[in-house]
């Protein structure tokens, strides 16, 4: 019995690990095949020259621009809002209705389809409060569309601290408000960056929300203030793939591979900071 219940275990370890393989082959596979086919395309002018001749020879310069003012200021509206808005649910908010409608909005806010947002950020930030199509529009409408991922990632990581290092806090004299900010969040600042990084970057690779807002279908030059239109990537890709005729697939596939090595970009930096802070806690 001891044999057959040894060889079952290695049997069921050996399916979890082949599982786990088929997880990753699938990404493996793609990644590579965005490298081969993409990185032939890069080159010094590819990255920093404007597009010509409707968008089939030249460089995508004002896109890649585009998309790291959209995704940096994306952080900079959507992280403090998410963050303190966790921060609030777990420390400081009652068990009521209150707080109960603003859980379920935000996991129904989670569930809305991305195009539904950029919809939203139209009416309300284009039209209704003038902002035109503009970085500003675009940014807050990714913001809004971060939040769901962001706040959940804090209250999940917050509510994994112990209480014992609160009431240590609190036994040594430090107020409700130096707690929060000097022992809880610095030991959940690790959980709360996985959830950072992943809502950047899907706000960085998405197209519909930024077709409402700021996107441009073709700018030759850089957009001098958050007023302004702005090329995008995500949106780039999708005019170059399915609007202009005879589009070079070197220039498709290079676009593509940049805009993946962005995301990864974003990625590995957020991971790189969530290591450093996990190293110091």
């Amino acid at each position: 019995m001891k044999i057959l219940k040894g060889n079952g275990e290695k049997v069921i370890t050996a399916l979890i690990k082949l599982i786990g393989a088929l997880t990753i082959l699938p990404v493996v596979f793609i990644i590579g095949y965005i490298i081969v086919k993409g990185l032939p395309a890069i080159s010094k002018t590819f990255l920093f020259s404007m597009p010509a001749e409707g968008m089939r020879e030249g460089g995508i310069f004002p896109s890649i621009v585009g998309t790291i003012w959209l995704t940096v200021m994306t952080i900079i509206f959507a992280v403090p809002f998410g963050v303190f808005t966790g921060v609030y649910l777990v420390e400081y908010s009652k068990d009521n209705w209150v707080r109960r409608i603003i859980n379920l909005t935000i996991v129904n806010l989670a569930g809305i389809p991305s195009i539904v947002y950029g919809l939203f950020g139209m009416a309300l930030f284009v039209i209704a409060l003038n902002f035109g199509t503009s970085l500003l529009a675009g940014s807050l409408t990714l913001s809004i569309m971060c939040l769901p991922v962001i706040i959940t990632a804090t209250r999940e990581a917050l509510l994994a601290i112990p209480n014992t290092l609160r009431e240590a806090s609190l036994a040594l004299g430090a107020t409700k408000w130096e707690t929060t900010i000097k022992v809880v969040l610095p030991a959940a600042l690790p959980g709360i960056l996985t959830g950072i990084i992943l809502s950047i970057s899907r706000a960085a690779g998405e197209t519909a929300p930024i077709i409402f807002t700021v996107a441009a279908y073709y700018l030759p030059f850089l957009p001098s203030s958050i007023w302004e239109q702005a090329m995008a990537l995500p949106y780039h890709l999708y005019v170059i793939s399915t609007q202009v005729a005879k589009m070079p697939k070197e220039i498709m596939n290079g676009t593509l591979f940049v805009l993946v090595f962005i995301t990864v970009g974003f990625n590995l930096f957020g991971a790189w900071v969530r290591i450093k802070f996990r190293k110091k806690i």
